[in-house]
């Protein structure tokens, strides 16, 4: 059981996805950061907001003994930007591994067989030479 496990460790695809694992966990606080320093300051003075992470839609009023019921479209927004950028990043460096990733070698095809008609064409050029 213990060789299996270790065959299993071993393996590349383990490594690769832990590598992947970390990269994205980094990338996922990057692209955050970016989303909530960068990109939602900019949105909220554009919408004439400085923080649009506080805008809320406001179902039941709180008071002093219930919390208020909202349903908080800033936070929902900053989440769906998050996402997206975080998706465009992976496919551009998927694209980029992808293309330096040597392309393998094609070996060469055997030329197609000439058809019945280029034979019996063949033929009568060889019968008429003789």
């Amino acid at each position: 059981m213990i060789k299996e496990f270790k065959a299993f460790i071993l393996r590349g695809n383990v490594f690769d996805l832990a590598v992947g694992v970390i990269i994205g966990g980094a990338m996922g606080r990057i692209v955050g950061s970016l989303v909530n320093d960068v990109i939602m300051p900019l949105l909220g003075l554009v919408m004439g907001q400085v923080d649009l992470s506080t805008v809320k839609y406001v179902l039941v009023e709180g008071n002093e003994t219930t919390p208020e019921v909202a349903v908080l479209l800033g936070s929902f927004l900053q989440s769906i930007i998050d996402f997206v950028l975080v998706g465009l990043v992976l496919f551009l460096i998927i694209k980029m591994m992808n293309s330096l990733k040597k392309k393998e070698a094609v070996a060469p095809s055997a030329p197609p067989q000439p058809t019945e008609e280029v034979l019996l064409l063949r033929d009568i050029a060889a019968s008429l030479k003789k």
